[in-house]
C-alpha cells in the first residue's frame, strides 16, 4: 500500500463531499439541531402534564385538591363542567381529567369511601402511567390531611440518604446529548463511507480507479480515514458547542481520551460502512440496509436501555457491535472521568472489531470489483 495514493485518493473523497452542498446539510443537521432536539425532548418522568378538572362539590376538601397540582410536574389546572370534559380530551387538551362527584367532602367525613373519576389520554405514553400514580397519591394525600384536619410529617423508620451521582440535578438533556453524539457518530460514519461507495458504482468512476495503479486496500482505505476525518471534525466541534456549550453538559474525563476511542470507534463503522457498500447496489438498497443495521446497534448496545435488562443471548452477541463498547467507553470518560486504566478493554474490543470488519470488508471489495491484488 503506497501511501501518497491512499492521501490523494482520500483527498479527493474530501473534494466530493465539499461539492456536495446536501450532504453537507445533512452532517452539520446531524451534529447540531439533531443533538439539541433530541437531549432536549427526552422523555420526563412528568413535566408539565396538562389537567382539567371537574369539581361538582365545591367544598373545601375539592379547593384543597385542586390547589395540590401544582408546576413542574403539572400545569395549574383548568376548571371545566362536565359536559366539557369529553370534548376537551377528545380535542387533545387535557392528559387528564379529574371529576370529583357531589357532596364528596360529606361523604368522606360520613366515613365513607366516595369515588373519584379520572380519566386519562393513553395516547400519551410518556405521562399517561406515571401521572395517574401521581395524581392517585395526591389526591389519597390531601384526603387524609383533611380528615386529620393537620398535616403529619411522616417519620420513617430508616433514613434514607440519596446520592445522585454523575448527574446530581437528574438532568435528562445530558444523557441524552451524549447518547445522541454516538448515535450520530455511527450513523454518518456508516453512511458516508457506504455511500461513497456506491457513488463511484453509479457514476462509473469505479472502472477509472481500476485503470489506474492502485489496490483495492488504497481505496477502501483512502475512503475510511476521509470519512472518518469528516466525522471525526464534526463530532469534535459538537462535542464543544452543543454538548458542552447549547446544553451545558459537564464532561468530567479527558476529552482528547474520548477523541482517541473515537478514531478507533469510526475505524469500525466506516469499514462496516464500506461492506455494506459492496453488498447494495444502489442507494435505496443502501438505505434499507441502513434502517436494518442502525436500528439494532442503537436500541441493543447500552444507550437507549441497559444491557443487563436484556435477555443475555442479546447481550452475548452484541459484544461483536461497536458501538456496544464505544458507549461503555464514551461514558465511563465522559460521566464518571474514568482514565485508560479503566477503559482499555474497550479501546482493545474497538480495535479487534475494527481489524475484522476491515479485513472483511476488503476481501468483499475485492470481490466486488474482480481485483485479487
Amino acid at each position: 500500500m503506497r501511501p501518497r495514493n491512499v492521501l490523494e485518493l482520500g483527498v479527493k473523497e474530501l473534494i466530493a463531499i465539499a461539492r456536495d452542498p446536501i450532504m453537507l446539510l445533512l452532517i452539520a443537521y446531524a451534529f447540531t439541531i439533531a443533538i439539541y432536539a433530541a437531549a432536549t425532548a427526552m422523555p420526563e418522568t412528568l413535566n408539565k402534564a396538562a389537567i382539567a378538572i371537574v369539581d361538582e362539590d365545591r367544598s373545601p376538601l375539592s379547593n384543597r385538591i385542586i390547589g395540590a397540582f401544582y408546576p413542574p410536574y403539572f400545569i395549574p389546572p383548568i376548571l371545566i363542567t362536565q359536559a366539557e370534559m369529553d370534548a376537551r380530551m377528545d380535542s387533545g387538551f387535557d392528559t387528564f381529567a379529574l371529576d370529583i362527584p357531589p357532596e364528596f367532602q360529606r361523604d368522606v367525613l360520613a366515613g365513607r369511601s366516595p369515588a373519584i373519576q379520572l380519566n386519562v389520554d393513553a395516547t400519551r405514553m410518556s405521562q399517561a402511567f406515571t401521572g395517574s400514580g401521581y395524581i392517585q397519591t395526591i389526591v389519597s394525600q390531601e384526603v387524609a390531611e383533611f380528615v386529620r384536619r393537620y398535616r403529619e410529617d411522616a417519620t420513617l423508620p430508616v433514613a434514607l440518604v440519596e446520592r445522585a451521582r454523575f448527574n446530581p440535578s437528574l438532568n435528562k438533556s445530558w444523557f441524552g446529548g451524549i447518547i445522541q453524539l454516538i448515535n450520530n457518530i455511527t450513523m454518518m460514519s456508516i453512511m458516508l463511507t457506504g455511500a461513497a461507495l456506491i457513488r463511484e458504482r453509479e457514476r462509473g468512476t469505479i472502472e477509472h480507479l481500476l485503470v489506474m495503479p492502485v489496490t483495492p486496500v488504497e481505496i477502501m482505505s483512502a475512503k475510511v480515514w476521509s470519512m472518518a476525518l469528516v466525522v471525526f471534525i464534526a463530532c469534535a466541534l459538537s462535542l464543544s458547542f452543543v454538548v458542552q456549550g447549547a446544553l451545558a453538559v459537564p464532561i468530567e474525563g479527558s476529552i482528547p481520551l474520548f477523541l482517541f476511542g473515537a478514531v478507533l470507534h469510526l475505524f469500525a463503522t466506516t469499514s462496516m460502512g464500506i461492506f455494506l457498500g459492496t453488498i447494495a447496489r444502489s442507494m435505496p438498497q443502501f438505505g434499507l440496509l441502513i434502517i436494518l443495521v442502525l436500528v439494532p446497534l442503537q436500541m441493543l448496545s447500552g444507550g437507549a436501555t441497559p444491557r443487563e435488562s436484556m435477555p443475555e443471548v442479546v447481550q452475548l452477541v452484541m459484544l461483536g457491535a461497536p458501538t456496544t463498547h464505544f458507549i461503555m467507553f464514551a461514558q465511563a470518560i465522559l460521566f464518571r472521568a474514568a482514565g485508560l486504566d479503566v477503559v482499555w478493554p474497550q479501546l482493545v474490543a474497538l480495535a479487534v472489531i475494527g481489524a475484522i470488519f476491515f479485513v472483511y470488508a476488503l476481501n468483499r471489495l475485492r470481490a466486488t470489483i474482480g481485483v485479487t491484488s
